[in-house]
């Protein structure tokens, strides 16, 4: 039922007295375009990718892949568009040796690399989303910030949760240098925010040591999704001449924490590759594509197993390990694969009618013998 005709007048009168866009019809609002994160297996947990226009946190432990993911992130998405720009606030050292192996264009990434004090960072965000100029900002890592008053201080001076202060202050101003019409014409942007784990000081469970992640509670209701990383195992390739293998990469498991744009709590597995692995097949940066994209194909029924043969679009092939060189080899089967993946993925009535034909098309359980 459309709205009356006095509903509409009140819109109008407050849209000029008050500003253009101050009211809207919820289905005149364009839902921003997702950033694809570089994996297939991440976006479907993320429910299609990265939301647009919106903050999120990516936290972890050390060395869990955290800037890794962001890294693949920009890569990714300046395949797609070659006017894709970031704002990087390197509160810790940005590396472009580790970046372009990671397949990201330094050209098109403008750093900051002396903003650690945290008054001077967080203003440089605001002030690069408020510019409409980027496509994507990240703030690498909130922990690396130091706010002024702790920096003057000696070091046997106490200073009580500064950095949390003003990191609540930050998310107070990030809605109006943040803001996009809603009706879509404007640039969309990304927001990433890197944190760390800490241990909770004076918690208790009952199962090792209870974690927190600094920059007070506020943020933890501005992030519109939150994705935890940890480190599963490690990847190793076994070379000719020596005893043990060669410790080449590793499996990073991501959980979405928190999502306002799709279901939480999701989990994915992403195979990828710190240094060559000639004998594997892969790089330094390198994501296993072909796991990843044939994992998520059948999950989703979009590839067909039967027995040891795998069916997509016209294709055959013998075992998953032929199929996954192939998606490796073959762009245009990596698009085509992924589209249909985050198709079905994105519609619980496709998901759930490819399910139930592979429940009929299952062969029954042999019943056992009666008594």
């Amino acid at each position: 039922m459309p709205l009356s005709p006095e509903v509409i007048a009140w819109m109008a009168q407050l849209n000029k007295s008050i500003g253009p866009d101050t009211i809207v019809r919820a289905s005149d609002i364009v839902v921003a375009k997702r950033f694809p994160s570089g994996s297939l297996a991440l976006d479907v947990a993320l429910g299609g990718g990265w939301p647009g226009n919106q903050a999120v946190e990516v936290v972890g432990n050390e060395s869990s892949g955290k800037t890794y993911t962001v890294l693949k992130t920009i890569a990714a998405n300046q395949k797609l568009d070659p006017e894709f720009t970031t704002f990087w606030v390197a509160a810790e050292h940005y590396s472009p040796d580790q970046a372009a192996a990671l397949g990201v264009d330094n050209e098109r990434v403008v750093v900051a690399p002396a903003a650690q004090q945290a008054e001077v960072g967080l203003d440089l965000m605001l002030d690069a989303l408020e510019s409409k100029l980027y496509d994507c900002v990240v703030l690498d890592s909130f922990p690396a910030l130091i706010p002024k008053e702790e920096d003057e201080k000696a070091m046997n001076e106490a200073v009580m949760a500064t950095g949390a202060k003003l990191f609540n202050k930050f998310w107070r101003k990030y809605g109006t240098a943040s803001h996009r019409n809603s009706d879509g014409t404007e640039r969309p942007y990304l927001l990433i925010v890197i944190n760390q784990f800490r241990d909770k000081i004076g918690g208790f469970q009952k199962f090792g040591v209870p974690q927190t992640t600094p920059g007070g509670h506020g943020k933890d209701y501005a992030f519109y999704t939150r994705v935890k990383v940890a480190r599963d195992e490690w990847i190793t390739e076994k070379r000719p001449g020596l005893p043990d293998p060669v410790v080449v990469g590793q499996v990073m498991a991501y959980k979405t924490t928190k999502n306002k744009s799709a279901a939480p709590q999701q989990t994915a597995k992403v195979r990828a590759y710190t240094r060559n692995a000639p004998f594997l097949g892969f790089h330094r940066g390198d994501y296993d594509l072909g796991s990843d994209y044939v994992d998520m194909g059948i999950l989703f029924g979009v590839v067909q197993l039967k027995g040891s043969w795998l069916n997509y679009d016209g294709q055959q092939w013998q075992g998953k390990d032929a199929m996954k060189d192939s998606v490796r080899e073959d762009v245009d089967l990596q698009v085509k694969l992924a589209a249909e993946v985050l198709e079905v993925a994105a519609d619980p009535r496709k998901a759930d009618a490819i399910l139930q034909q592979a429940v009929e098309e299952a062969p029954r359980r042999k019943r056992g013998r009666s008594a």
